[in-house]
C-alpha cells in the first residue's frame, strides 16, 4: 500500500542533514561533479515539507553520471534508472528509509532543470509570504489526495510554474564555468545575472 503524503513542520535540522550528505557526496564524486545544491521544500526556512532532503548535483555533461553510479552506491545511494523514461535529462538516486529519504538529482549544470529548481527555491527564500502560501497549499492538497502522490504532485504544478514565471522577471541562475581538469572548483556557488528582455521573449 502506498503511504499517504504527509507534510510536517519545518525542521531546522534539515540544512544540517544536507550539509552532512553534501560532505559524503563530495568525498565520493567531488572530482566528477561541478556543483551541488540543497533544493526542494526542505531547503526553504520555515516551509513545511515531506521530510525528504533533495540534493541537486550538477555535471558538465550527463554522460559523466556513469562515473558516479558505483561511488554513490558505495555510500548508500541506489540508482533508479526507470524514471529516465519520463525525465531523460536527469539521473536519479535515493537513499534511506521512507521517513529519512535523501533524493539525489543529477543533471547538466546548464540545463533548464537546474535553473528552474534554483529559481523556485531562491524565490521562496526571498519571499516568505509566498512560501507560506505554498505551505498552506501543500497541506490542503495532502489532505485531499492522501495516497495519490501523482495527483498531489500534479495539483501543485500550476503554483510552481507561476512562481517560476515571477522569478524569471527578476533574475535567473547562470551556469558556472567548468573547472580545469583535476580541479574541484567552488562546489556551492551560484552566479546570477539580470534576466534579459530577449531571454524572456524567448521563453514565451
Amino acid at each position: 500500500m502506498i503511504a499517504p503524503v504527509v507534510i510536517v513542520d519545518y525542521d531546522p535540522q534539515w540544512p544540517i542533514l544536507y550539509e552532512e550528505e553534501k560532505g559524503r557526496i563530495l568525498e565520493a564524486i567531488g572530482r566528477v561533479i561541478v556543483a551541488i545544491e540543497h533544493v526542494g521544500s526542505t531547503a526553504v526556512p520555515g516551509l513545511g515539507a515531506k521530510p525528504i532532503i533533495d540534493i541537486m548535483v550538477g555535471v558538465g555533461h550527463l554522460a559523466d553520471a556513469e562515473r558516479c553510479i558505483e561511488p554513490l552506491q558505495a555510500i548508500g545511494y541506489g540508482y533508479v534508472p526507470e524514471h529516465e523514461v519520463s525525465m531523460p535529462q536527469r539521473r536519479y538516486f535515493q537513499k534511506g528509509p521512507p521517513d529519512a529519504h535523501r533524493h539525489l538529482h543529477m543533471v547538466e549544470l546548464a540545463s533548464e532543470f537546474w535553473q528552474r529548481h534554483l529559481l523556485f527555491r531562491d524565490f521562496l527564500r526571498d519571499h516568505p509570504q509566498v512560501a507560506q502560501e505554498y505551505d498552506r497549499l501543500k497541506r490542503e492538497l495532502a489532505a485531499r489526495y492522501g495516497s495519490d502522490r501523482a495527483g498531489y504532485t500534479e495539483a501543485k504544478t500550476s503554483f510552481i510554474r507561476s512562481v517560476e514565471a515571477r522569478a524569471r522577471t527578476l533574475t535567473i541562475p547562470q551556469p558556472l564555468p567548468l573547472p580545469n581538469p583535476g580541479e574541484e572548483g567552488d562546489q556551492e556557488t551560484r552566479a546570477r545575472a539580470p534576466l534579459s528582455q530577449s531571454w524572456e521573449r524567448g521563453r514565451g
